[in-house]
């Protein structure tokens, strides 16, 4: 082997074909709504059709798509009460004279 990146497989399905790896438009469902992805990597048999999703774009993807990404568990924000002064300037609450 040459050490460069594999580009094809046989197919598990079928056994006559061979998965290439090709950028498609995946599909799936977030609750209610229709989610699109295009130029999503997969591999795709060129007789049956097969197809497989690379394992680390579906998981970028889960990772992106979860509503808990991004937030602290346990810690909710606190904001300083905020208020407009005579002169139209916004105070903070710990920006008292």
């Amino acid at each position: 082997m040459t050490g460069s990146p594999q580009h094809s497989l046989q197919c598990t399905e079928c056994q006559a074909g061979v998965m290439h790896l090709r950028h498609i438009t995946y599909f799936t469902w977030l609750d209610e709504e229709l989610v699109t992805v295009p130029n999503f990597p997969a591999w795709v048999c060129d007789v049956c059709g097969r197809r497989e999703y690379d394992a680390r774009a579906i998981a970028w993807l889960v990772t992106i798509l979860n509503p808990e990404t991004g937030k602290t568990p346990g810690l909710k924000r606190k904001y300083a009460p905020r208020w407009k002064n005579g002169a139209g300037r916004v105070r903070s609450g710990t920006d008292l004279e």
